[in-house]
């Protein structure tokens, strides 16, 4: 379960970063690609910031889309996974998006 890992990180810096503030709300941004789960990141995330600056703070998942562009047609595909193909029916697609995952905001006390 490496959500736990990722929870463990989010935490982390971004207690870092409040430099001894109470932080009431982080917001992810997680793509569809990017092989996280969000509830399971969610029930870690809450395990992760007990007895932290994070404990109680609020979590919001941004799900971005996965995207890719067909490099035999030339038009942008969306994703719901990596094996997908473009309507033109090819495979050869460079994937552009979904595999996200970064802190986009925080909100400290």
């Amino acid at each position: 379960m490496h959500e736990l890992s990722i929870a463990q990180f989010v935490v982390e810096a971004c207690a870092e970063r409040a430099e001894g503030g109470r932080i009431l709300r982080v917001t992810l941004e997680i793509g569809k690609l990017a092989a996280v789960m969000p509830d399971a990141l969610r029930f870690c995330f809450d395990v992760c910031a007990r007895h932290t600056p994070l404990e109680g703070a609020a979590l919001d998942i941004v799900e971005l889309p996965g995207r890719a562009i067909c490099r035999d047609c030339h038009c942008v595909v969306m994703l719901d996974d990596l094996l997908a193909r473009c309507t033109c029916g090819s495979c050869n697609v460079e994937i552009v998006g979904g595999e996200e995952l970064k802190v986009k905001e925080m909100e400290v006390a």
